[in-house]
Protein backbone atom coordinates (compact mmCIF):
# COMPACT_ATOMS: atom_id res chain seq x y z
CA UNK A 1 0.00 0.00 0.00
CA UNK A 2 2.81 2.02 1.22
CA UNK A 3 4.99 1.13 -1.59
CA UNK A 4 1.37 1.85 -4.53
CA UNK A 5 0.79 5.27 -2.48
CA UNK A 6 5.03 6.46 -3.15
CA UNK A 7 4.22 5.50 -6.93
CA UNK A 8 1.56 7.67 -7.27
CA UNK A 9 2.58 10.58 -6.06
CA UNK A 10 5.59 10.11 -8.03
CA UNK A 11 3.80 9.28 -10.94
CA UNK A 12 1.95 12.56 -10.18
CA UNK A 13 4.60 14.46 -9.57
CA UNK A 14 5.81 13.35 -13.10
CA UNK A 15 2.90 14.13 -14.64
CA UNK A 16 2.64 17.40 -13.18
CA UNK A 17 6.60 18.51 -13.57
CA UNK A 18 6.31 17.55 -17.27
CA UNK A 19 4.94 20.70 -18.36
CA UNK A 20 7.13 22.91 -16.44
CA UNK A 21 10.12 21.06 -17.97
CA UNK A 22 8.81 21.16 -21.47
CA UNK A 23 7.97 24.61 -20.83
CA UNK A 24 11.41 25.81 -20.06
CA UNK A 25 13.38 23.13 -22.80
CA UNK A 26 10.93 25.41 -24.80
CA UNK A 27 11.45 29.11 -23.64
CA UNK A 28 11.12 31.40 -25.74
CA UNK A 29 12.56 34.86 -25.67
CA UNK A 30 12.71 38.46 -27.59
CA UNK A 31 15.01 40.36 -27.42
CA UNK A 32 15.11 44.24 -28.26
CA UNK A 33 17.84 45.42 -31.16
CA UNK A 34 18.30 49.26 -31.16
CA UNK A 35 20.73 51.39 -33.07
CA UNK A 36 21.08 54.49 -34.99
CA UNK A 37 20.69 53.53 -38.63
CA UNK A 38 18.13 53.93 -40.74
CA UNK A 39 15.47 51.92 -41.59
CA UNK A 40 16.37 51.75 -45.41
CA UNK A 41 20.45 51.54 -44.67
CA UNK A 42 22.48 49.10 -46.07
CA UNK A 43 23.91 48.44 -42.33
CA UNK A 44 20.32 47.65 -41.20
CA UNK A 45 18.74 45.67 -44.25
CA UNK A 46 21.90 43.64 -44.75
CA UNK A 47 23.91 43.12 -41.75
CA UNK A 48 21.32 44.06 -38.96
CA UNK A 49 18.53 42.21 -40.13
CA UNK A 50 20.35 39.71 -41.82
CA UNK A 51 21.99 38.76 -38.63
CA UNK A 52 18.95 38.66 -36.67
CA UNK A 53 17.24 36.24 -39.11
CA UNK A 54 20.35 33.48 -38.70
CA UNK A 55 19.77 33.87 -34.85
CA UNK A 56 16.26 33.66 -35.04
CA UNK A 57 16.71 30.78 -37.61
CA UNK A 58 19.29 28.94 -35.61
CA UNK A 59 17.47 29.15 -32.90
CA UNK A 60 14.51 27.65 -34.01
CA UNK A 61 12.53 30.38 -33.50
CA UNK A 62 12.98 30.41 -29.90
CA UNK A 63 14.80 33.72 -30.42
CA UNK A 64 12.97 36.53 -31.39
CA UNK A 65 13.61 40.18 -32.24
CA UNK A 66 11.98 43.79 -32.56
CA UNK A 67 14.05 45.43 -34.63
CA UNK A 68 14.48 49.56 -34.03
CA UNK A 69 16.38 51.63 -36.59
CA UNK A 70 16.70 55.21 -36.61
CA UNK A 71 16.65 55.64 -32.63
CA UNK A 72 13.18 54.27 -32.40
CA UNK A 73 13.10 53.62 -29.05
CA UNK A 74 14.55 57.15 -27.69
CA UNK A 75 17.65 58.55 -26.52
CA UNK A 76 20.63 59.63 -29.12
CA UNK A 77 23.29 57.87 -30.52
CA UNK A 78 25.39 58.64 -28.21
CA UNK A 79 23.90 57.13 -25.72
CA UNK A 80 23.44 53.35 -27.35
CA UNK A 81 26.15 52.08 -25.84
CA UNK A 82 25.01 52.67 -22.08
CA UNK A 83 20.98 51.79 -23.44
CA UNK A 84 22.56 48.02 -23.78
CA UNK A 85 24.96 48.24 -20.25
CA UNK A 86 22.31 49.32 -18.37
CA UNK A 87 19.24 47.31 -19.92
CA UNK A 88 17.26 49.80 -21.61
CA UNK A 89 17.25 47.93 -24.67
CA UNK A 90 19.07 44.05 -25.20
CA UNK A 91 21.28 44.70 -28.05
CA UNK A 92 23.05 47.65 -29.61
CA UNK A 93 25.06 48.47 -32.86
CA UNK A 94 26.99 51.25 -32.24
CA UNK A 95 30.44 53.44 -32.48
CA UNK A 96 32.57 52.98 -29.22
CA UNK A 97 33.92 56.53 -30.44
CA UNK A 98 30.72 58.19 -29.85
CA UNK A 99 31.66 58.88 -26.41
CA UNK A 100 35.51 60.45 -26.42
CA UNK A 101 38.29 58.37 -25.01
CA UNK A 102 35.60 55.50 -23.20
CA UNK A 103 37.40 53.23 -25.28
CA UNK A 104 40.69 54.21 -25.94
CA UNK A 105 42.80 51.25 -26.99
CA UNK A 106 40.36 50.53 -29.84
CA UNK A 107 41.24 54.08 -31.29
CA UNK A 108 44.02 52.07 -33.21
CA UNK A 109 42.12 51.00 -35.43
CA UNK A 110 40.58 54.57 -36.41
CA UNK A 111 44.17 56.05 -36.87
CA UNK A 112 44.75 57.32 -40.14
CA UNK A 113 46.16 54.89 -43.21
CA UNK A 114 45.75 51.83 -40.72
CA UNK A 115 43.00 49.58 -41.99
CA UNK A 116 43.13 47.15 -45.79
CA UNK A 117 40.18 45.86 -46.00
CA UNK A 118 36.96 46.24 -43.67
CA UNK A 119 36.66 42.22 -43.59
CA UNK A 120 40.45 41.81 -42.63
CA UNK A 121 40.31 44.59 -40.28
CA UNK A 122 37.32 43.41 -38.52
CA UNK A 123 39.06 40.19 -37.77
CA UNK A 124 41.91 41.80 -36.60
CA UNK A 125 39.83 44.48 -34.54
CA UNK A 126 38.31 41.06 -32.86
CA UNK A 127 41.48 39.46 -32.20
CA UNK A 128 43.10 42.71 -30.65
CA UNK A 129 40.54 43.17 -28.58
CA UNK A 130 40.13 39.92 -27.17
CA UNK A 131 43.69 39.49 -26.71
CA UNK A 132 44.84 43.58 -25.54
CA UNK A 133 41.93 45.79 -24.54
CA UNK A 134 38.90 43.09 -23.21
CA UNK A 135 38.15 44.78 -20.15
CA UNK A 136 37.18 47.61 -22.39
CA UNK A 137 33.97 46.28 -23.06
CA UNK A 138 33.72 44.69 -19.76
CA UNK A 139 30.53 45.94 -19.01
CA UNK A 140 28.35 44.24 -21.89
CA UNK A 141 28.63 40.67 -23.76
CA UNK A 142 30.33 41.81 -26.94
CA UNK A 143 28.86 40.20 -30.16
CA UNK A 144 30.96 41.59 -32.70
CA UNK A 145 33.67 44.20 -34.06
CA UNK A 146 33.90 45.75 -37.24
CA UNK A 147 35.03 48.23 -39.12
CA UNK A 148 33.80 50.09 -42.62
CA UNK A 149 35.44 50.57 -45.71
CA UNK A 150 37.44 52.92 -46.50
CA UNK A 151 36.80 56.67 -45.57
CA UNK A 152 37.15 59.08 -47.94
CA UNK A 153 35.95 63.25 -48.58
CA UNK A 154 32.61 64.43 -49.35
CA UNK A 155 31.99 68.29 -50.74
CA UNK A 156 29.98 70.75 -51.61
CA UNK A 157 31.84 73.21 -53.39
CA UNK A 158 35.25 71.50 -55.07
CA UNK A 159 37.43 68.29 -55.38
CA UNK A 160 40.05 67.00 -52.79
CA UNK A 161 43.44 66.53 -54.23
CA UNK A 162 46.08 67.78 -51.78
CA UNK A 163 45.74 68.93 -47.84
CA UNK A 164 45.53 72.30 -48.85
CA UNK A 165 42.24 71.81 -50.47
CA UNK A 166 40.77 70.84 -47.09
CA UNK A 167 42.23 74.50 -45.75
CA UNK A 168 39.39 76.77 -44.49
CA UNK A 169 36.56 74.23 -45.13
CA UNK A 170 34.18 72.57 -42.09
CA UNK A 171 34.66 69.22 -42.32
CA UNK A 172 32.52 66.78 -39.93
CA UNK A 173 34.26 63.71 -38.58
CA UNK A 174 32.58 60.87 -36.53
CA UNK A 175 35.14 60.24 -34.03
CA UNK A 176 38.05 61.72 -31.84
CA UNK A 177 40.91 60.35 -34.20
CA UNK A 178 39.32 61.03 -37.16
CA UNK A 179 38.82 64.60 -36.11
CA UNK A 180 42.04 65.39 -34.94
CA UNK A 181 43.19 64.07 -38.50
CA UNK A 182 40.85 66.78 -40.17
CA UNK A 183 42.74 69.11 -38.23
CA UNK A 184 46.42 68.58 -38.91
CA UNK A 185 45.09 68.52 -42.67
CA UNK A 186 44.13 71.68 -42.49
CA UNK A 187 40.39 71.37 -42.23
CA UNK A 188 37.99 73.04 -39.25
CA UNK A 189 36.63 69.66 -37.64
CA UNK A 190 33.07 69.35 -36.78
CA UNK A 191 32.31 65.89 -34.63
CA UNK A 192 28.72 65.22 -34.69
CA UNK A 193 27.12 61.80 -35.05
CA UNK A 194 25.69 60.27 -38.68
CA UNK A 195 22.21 61.07 -38.29
CA UNK A 196 22.66 64.94 -38.07
CA UNK A 197 24.96 64.91 -41.39
CA UNK A 198 21.85 65.87 -43.83
CA UNK A 199 20.65 68.54 -42.00
CA UNK A 200 24.21 70.10 -41.31
CA UNK A 201 25.20 69.75 -45.22
CA UNK A 202 22.02 71.70 -46.41
CA UNK A 203 22.44 74.54 -43.65
CA UNK A 204 25.70 75.39 -44.48
CA UNK A 205 26.70 73.90 -40.84
CA UNK A 206 29.49 71.74 -42.50
CA UNK A 207 30.86 72.11 -46.39
CA UNK A 208 31.27 67.94 -46.22
CA UNK A 209 32.35 65.08 -44.73
CA UNK A 210 34.21 61.60 -44.18
CA UNK A 211 32.45 58.85 -44.73
CA UNK A 212 32.29 55.35 -46.35
CA UNK A 213 30.50 55.03 -49.89
CA UNK A 214 28.17 52.81 -48.24
CA UNK A 215 26.33 54.97 -46.00
CA UNK A 216 26.44 58.01 -48.61
CA UNK A 217 22.66 57.19 -49.86
CA UNK A 218 21.50 56.71 -46.22
CA UNK A 219 22.28 60.12 -45.24
CA UNK A 220 21.79 61.83 -48.62
CA UNK A 221 25.15 62.53 -49.24
CA UNK A 222 25.20 62.24 -52.74
CA UNK A 223 22.63 64.97 -53.05
CA UNK A 224 24.04 67.18 -50.94
CA UNK A 225 27.12 66.98 -52.10
CA UNK A 226 28.82 67.23 -55.42
CA UNK A 227 32.26 66.41 -55.15
CA UNK A 228 33.97 62.78 -53.92
CA UNK A 229 37.49 62.20 -53.50
CA UNK A 230 38.17 58.53 -52.90
CA UNK A 231 42.15 57.26 -52.27
CA UNK A 232 43.47 54.69 -54.55
CA UNK A 233 43.45 51.63 -52.59
CA UNK A 234 47.18 50.76 -53.18
CA UNK A 235 48.03 53.73 -50.73
CA UNK A 236 45.75 52.25 -47.91
CA UNK A 237 42.64 53.58 -47.05
CA UNK A 238 42.21 57.83 -45.46
CA UNK A 239 40.90 55.94 -42.32
CA UNK A 240 38.03 53.75 -41.01
CA UNK A 241 35.42 53.56 -38.23
CA UNK A 242 35.01 51.13 -35.38
CA UNK A 243 31.49 49.63 -34.39
CA UNK A 244 30.73 47.44 -31.67
CA UNK A 245 27.34 45.20 -31.29
CA UNK A 246 26.79 44.49 -27.56
CA UNK A 247 24.49 42.84 -25.43
CA UNK A 248 23.33 43.54 -21.71
CA UNK A 249 25.32 41.32 -20.04
CA UNK A 250 22.10 40.00 -17.49
CA UNK A 251 19.64 39.42 -20.32
CA UNK A 252 22.28 37.18 -21.86
CA UNK A 253 23.03 35.34 -18.42
CA UNK A 254 18.98 34.77 -18.37
CA UNK A 255 19.02 33.01 -21.32
CA UNK A 256 18.38 29.14 -20.99
CA UNK A 257 21.55 27.14 -21.74
CA UNK A 258 20.76 26.10 -25.86
CA UNK A 259 19.73 29.79 -26.84
CA UNK A 260 23.09 30.87 -24.90
CA UNK A 261 24.97 28.59 -27.58
CA UNK A 262 23.02 30.01 -30.28
CA UNK A 263 23.96 33.60 -29.47
CA UNK A 264 27.65 32.70 -28.83
CA UNK A 265 27.54 30.38 -32.67
CA UNK A 266 26.86 33.90 -34.00
CA UNK A 267 29.27 36.42 -31.92
CA UNK A 268 33.50 36.31 -32.33
CA UNK A 269 35.50 36.51 -35.10
CA UNK A 270 33.14 35.15 -38.09
CA UNK A 271 30.58 37.67 -36.94
CA UNK A 272 32.41 40.66 -37.32
CA UNK A 273 34.13 39.61 -40.49
CA UNK A 274 30.85 39.09 -42.47
CA UNK A 275 29.85 42.37 -40.43
CA UNK A 276 32.84 44.35 -41.96
CA UNK A 277 32.49 42.28 -45.23
CA UNK A 278 28.96 42.88 -45.73
CA UNK A 279 29.45 46.96 -44.67
CA UNK A 280 31.92 47.38 -47.53
CA UNK A 281 29.94 45.43 -49.98
CA UNK A 282 27.33 48.33 -50.05
CA UNK A 283 30.34 50.48 -51.02
CA UNK A 284 29.94 49.73 -55.20
CA UNK A 285 25.98 50.38 -55.46
CA UNK A 286 25.90 53.51 -52.93
CA UNK A 287 29.47 55.19 -55.63
CA UNK A 288 27.02 54.20 -58.38
CA UNK A 289 24.35 56.53 -57.67
CA UNK A 290 26.81 58.92 -57.45
CA UNK A 291 27.94 58.40 -60.79
CA UNK A 292 24.40 58.16 -61.83
CA UNK A 293 23.44 61.82 -60.45
CA UNK A 294 26.36 63.20 -62.29
CA UNK A 295 28.60 64.18 -59.46
CA UNK A 296 32.19 64.31 -59.67
CA UNK A 297 34.61 61.82 -58.19
CA UNK A 298 38.99 61.79 -58.09
CA UNK A 299 40.91 59.29 -56.67
CA UNK A 300 43.91 61.53 -54.95
CA UNK A 301 46.69 58.92 -56.28
CA UNK A 302 49.77 57.28 -54.71
CA UNK A 303 52.04 60.39 -55.08
CA UNK A 304 49.49 62.42 -53.91
CA UNK A 305 48.66 60.43 -50.69
CA UNK A 306 52.45 61.13 -49.22
CA UNK A 307 51.29 64.32 -48.09
CA UNK A 308 48.42 62.90 -46.74
CA UNK A 309 50.17 60.70 -44.72
CA UNK A 310 53.12 63.49 -43.79
CA UNK A 311 50.71 65.49 -41.80
CA UNK A 312 48.33 62.94 -40.40
CA UNK A 313 51.79 61.06 -39.07
CA UNK A 314 51.12 63.46 -35.59
CA UNK A 315 47.83 61.72 -34.89
CA UNK A 316 49.42 58.60 -34.63
CA UNK A 317 52.44 59.87 -32.42
CA UNK A 318 49.89 61.76 -30.09
CA UNK A 319 47.83 58.39 -29.59
CA UNK A 320 50.73 56.84 -28.77
CA UNK A 321 51.59 59.70 -26.00
CA UNK A 322 48.27 59.35 -24.71
CA UNK A 323 48.39 55.68 -24.33
CA UNK A 324 51.36 55.58 -22.31
CA UNK A 325 50.54 58.61 -20.05
CA UNK A 326 47.44 56.10 -19.32
CA UNK A 327 49.68 53.32 -18.32
CA UNK A 328 49.66 50.96 -21.77
CA UNK A 329 52.24 50.47 -24.52
CA UNK A 330 51.00 52.72 -27.12
CA UNK A 331 54.11 51.17 -29.50
CA UNK A 332 53.06 47.59 -28.07
CA UNK A 333 49.48 48.45 -29.33
CA UNK A 334 49.65 50.05 -32.33
CA UNK A 335 52.61 47.26 -34.01
CA UNK A 336 50.33 44.69 -32.46
CA UNK A 337 46.89 46.25 -34.44
CA UNK A 338 49.00 46.72 -37.61
CA UNK A 339 50.52 43.07 -37.48
CA UNK A 340 47.06 41.64 -36.96
CA UNK A 341 45.39 43.51 -39.66
CA UNK A 342 48.49 42.25 -42.16
CA UNK A 343 48.07 38.55 -40.76
CA UNK A 344 44.24 38.70 -41.81
CA UNK A 345 44.91 40.45 -44.51
CA UNK A 346 47.27 37.91 -46.14
CA UNK A 347 45.09 34.59 -45.10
Amino acid sequence: MIQRRTLLQSGAAVALGAPALVGFAQQSVTLKFHTFMSPTSNVWLNMHKAWMDKVEKDSGGRIKFEGYPAMQLGGSPVQLFDQAKDGVVDIVWTLPGNTPGRFPRTEVFELPFMMSNAEATSKAFWEYIETKAADEYREVKTLALQVHGPGMFHIKGKPINSPDDLRGLKMRGPTRQVTKLLANLGATPVGMPLPQIPDALSKGVIDGCVIPWEVVPSVKVHELTQFHSEFDPKGGALYTTTFVMAMNRRRYDSLPPDLQKVIDANTGLNTSAFLGRAQQAGDAPARKQAVDRGNKINTIGLAEAQEFRRRARQVEVEWVQDMDKRGFNGRDLLETARKLIEKHTKA
